[in-house]
């Protein structure tokens, strides 16, 4: 008897140790997307080549500090931010929308406060200085419409821009060679305010229309790592019912890529 009642001991016991370590894993995991990093996906073609559809990244709230929006239900417990810092010419930046703050946005930081930004025929200009824009190849991709009832294979003009003061090298896409947001006015980013635009310069909404400038509190935090990725927008492609097809529809190559 006493054997059995050891055994039921040790059970119960052992059901308890792993209940507990579920909980403090789950308390960490908590900790970790509340204060510091917080996984995001990429639902459009926005920010191509730099991003794609089916994405997963990691988003650092450390980067900028924290305001209301850094948290979940963005309860409106104070104003501003805390722990702030500033965020850099060419960031990839996660930031609710001004004109939605239930909606987050994702885009790269062009215009810092006092700028003056324009498009010119194609080419960004900031502060009345062209930024430098070498031609790198094509960039072919078949997109789909989300219920995927057609595809078509689209191929883009690929470039590589440069930011100044020491900015960052990236790759845009242009689609059209007058595409509608290429010939733009001057946009003078006002004060605790930044001018945000897609790398996939033809198809992003973006500062130049509907956006416009994005003020600070507003920012969730700085792209930092793709830990995940599928090709989701591709036809026929990550089909949850058919899971003998995923390891061919993860894009095992973007796993790990620091985002530029």
């Amino acid at each position: 008897m006493s054997l059995d009642t050891n055994s039921k001991a040790n059970t119960g016991s052992g059901w308890g140790e792993t209940a507990k370590i579920i909980v403090q894993a789950l308390a960490i995991a908590m900790v970790v997307r509340v204060f510091f990093y917080q996984p995001f996906n990429i639902p459009s073609g926005s920010m191509k080549s730099t991003l794609l559809i089916g994405d997963y990244l990691f988003v650092s709230k450390l980067a900028y500090g924290y305001s209301r929006f850094s948290f979940p239900f963005s309860p409106n417990i104070f104003s501003g931010r805390v722990l702030a810092s500033e965020p850099k010419r060419g960031d990839v930046a996660v930031f609710r929308l001004p004109q939605d703050q239930s909606v987050d946005y994702i885009k790269r930081v062009v215009g810092l406060p006092g700028d003056e930004v324009q498009m010119r025929d194609g080419t960004l200009y900031i502060n009345g200085t062209a930024v430098p824009k070498v031609f790198q190849d094509e960039f072919a991709n078949v997109e789909c419409d989300p219920y995927f009832r057609h595809c078509r294979r689209v191929v883009y003009k690929r470039y590589e821009e440069t930011l100044p003061d020491g900015g960052p090298t990236y790759s845009v896409l242009d689609l059209e060679s007058d595409g509608e947001f290429d010939n733009t006015e001057v946009f003078k980013v006002p004060a605790g305010h930044y001018f945000m635009m897609g790398d996939n310069r033809d198809n992003s909404s973006d500062s130049r229309a509907s956006v416009g400038y994005v003020p600070f509190e507003n920012f969730v935090g700085r792209a930092e790592i793709i830990f995940f990725s599928a090709a989701i927008d591709e036809p026929d492609a990550m089909r949850w019912t058919s899971p003998w097809t995923w390891p061919f529809d993860i894009r095992w190559s973007r796993f790990f890529n620091l985002v530029r």
